[in-house]
This record gives C-alpha cells, structure tokens and sequence, in this order.
C-alpha cells in the first residue's frame, strides 16, 4: 500500500507589532529579521494625501519598498465609478450616524459603570456583582454597534456596485498580484478609517505566508475590532470606543498605539474599567520602542505591557 502523505501545514503568519516610528525606526532592524530579499510592499493609505511622501520610509526600509497607494486608487475609483462613489458616500453618512448614536450609549452605560466603581471602592465585597453586570452592559452597547456596521457594510446596493466595478476588479487585479510577490507587507499609521476603508474597497487580504510589520494605525488595523482612545485630547478625555473591524490577522489583541501619551495610565480606576471591558483580549501597550513578534491567535511574548484587571500595566512573563 502506498505510504499515506502528510498533511500540508498551513503556513504560520509572523506579524510584528511596533511602537511609534518617527523617532525610532525598528521597523528597520524588524524587516532585516526577515533575511527576505523580495519587495517589501507598502500600505500608507492612511497618510492620505501625503501617500507619496515615502523618502523617510523608503529608507526605512533599505530602499526596497513597492508602494500600494490604495488612497490613490481609492480617489481614482471615485472619479471614475459613479455608482460606487455614490453608494460609499451613502454608507459613510449612515457610518457616522451609527457612530453618533453608539457614542451617545456608550457614554450614558460608561458613566454608570465608573458610578457603580466608586460606589464600591471602599466595600470589601463585589456587592451582587453590580459592577461586572454593568461593565456587561457596556460590552452589550459595543455589540450591538458592531452588528448594526456589519449590516450596513452588507449593504446591497454597496455590495452589488463594488461586485460590478470593471475599475475596482482592475486596481484589486493589481494589488493581488503585488502582495502574492512580497517579500513582507508593511502598514505604517496615519487615519485608521481612511485605512480601514481603502483596505475594505479592494477588499484587500494579507496573505498568511507573508510576514506584516505594522505600526500605530496599521498595527490597530491588523485586529479583530478597533478601538480609538484619548484621555488627553484638547477638549479632556473621550470614552474608548469601538470604531470598526480590522483585519483579524491577529485576534485576542486591543493595539493601543502612543499608549504612554495618550492614555491617562496612572488612573488605574479608568485603566481597570476598560481591562475589564476587553477581558477576554490583552490590552496591549504599544510605545516607542516595542518591538513584538506576536502569533495569530493573539498569543503575546514575553515582556509584553498589557492593561490589567487592576488598572495596572502588566509585564507578561517569558515563556
């Protein structure tokens, strides 16, 4: 009898998380790492009219880079496509509505969760689980949120002009033929939804195989569900909220880039509210520096700083 074959293994993907670039270009040492010597692609949509501005990426990356410019072919699509370009401004007025409305829930179950908090920070018990059935009833407002986007990106009229877009099959064409040759794909930062929505129009997929270093906005684009935070914006803090779906090539994971600057991390009352919120995926601090090397489902090295349930930053032991 012939000898059974071994089943293929499906390629582990390496992904790389990083902390700021501007002053600190690991992104460097990270693609060196690699030993590839094929193209390394770029996705910096999120720059938006600034896409073309590679020099310092470019050097970044040992000159090597081969540059996607989905914002590019975004506007191109636009401009040519009137029926999409109509059916996009239409979901996008829809998007911000619902995110209006999601806000405005949040906001109101937040409060009550931060009331209940310190109504038990001097008792010793968990007072009838009051503050878990509050912090459920936060996790209930960004479910429903979430749900209500994936409904309005099934759109049919978004679904079916996209489908029938001779112009988005080209510019995909293209881009599909670009990351199937890659070397590595990176995705620096910039505007998460530009990005997010350029990654969506050409339905854009890494390919498992190829490695991805991204940072800051890419890096949030690289999850299951993004999340925008600032408690020190110039008008004071704003509630975390759930903005979007990512990629999900790395799941189990809350990338919250520029941590140290824009997170207020010595209120660990607020920390430990929103370490709960997300109690079933790290909290993971990403500042200038870090440099992480993490697995798909979500699994993160040792040394990583995550939000705890305490409101503290926790280092997690090397394996």
């Amino acid at each position: 009898m012939p000898a059974e074959e071994s089943p293929v293994q499906a390629p582990t993907p390496r992904t790389f998380l990083l902390g700021p670039q501007r002053f600190n270009q690991s992104a460097t040492a990270a693609l060196r790492s690699l030993e590839t010597d094929r193209p390394v692609v770029t996705i910096n949509s999120g720059w938006e009219e600034r896409e073309d501005d590679v020099g310092e990426l470019d050097a970044a990356l040992d000159g090597r880079a081969v540059h996607l410019r989905l914002y590019n072919r975004m506007l191109d699509v636009l401009d040519k496509d009137r029926r999409f370009a109509a059916a996009a401004l239409a979901i996008r007025d829809r998007h911000d509505d619902l995110f209006s409305i999601y806000r405005l829930r949040l906001q109101t179950v937040l409060a009550g969760a931060y009331a209940v908090q310190r109504r038990l920070a001097t008792r010793e018990d968990t007072a009838y689980g009051a503050l878990d059935d509050a912090i459920d009833v936060v996790r209930h407002v960004d479910a429903w949120y979430l749900e209500r986007l994936g409904a309005l990106y099934a759109d049919e009229d978004l679904v079916d002009s996209a489908a029938s877009s001779e112009v988005i099959h080209w510019h995909r064409g293209e881009i599909a033929g670009a990351l199937a040759g890659a070397g590595a794909v990176v995705l620096p930062g910039g505007n998460i939804a530009t990005l997010l929505r350029t990654l969506r129009i050409f339905a854009t997929e890494l390919p498992p195989e190829v490695p991805v270093i991204a940072w800051s906005a890419g890096a949030m684009a690289l999850t299951e569900e993004v999340a925008l935070f600032h408690d020190r914006g110039p008008e004071g803090a704003s509630e975390t909220e759930l903005f979007d779906r990512g990629l999900a090539r790395v799941s189990g994971v809350v990338a919250l880039p520029h941590a140290r600057t824009r997170l207020r991390l010595e209120d660990r009352p607020r920390s430990a509210i929103m370490a709960r919120r997300f109690g079933d995926r790290h909290c993971l601090l990403l500042d200038e520096g870090v440099v992480l090397e993490v697995s798909a489902d979500g699994a993160l090295p040792g040394g990583s700083r995550v939000l705890g349930i305490d409101g503290a930053i926790h280092e997690l032991r090397r394996a």
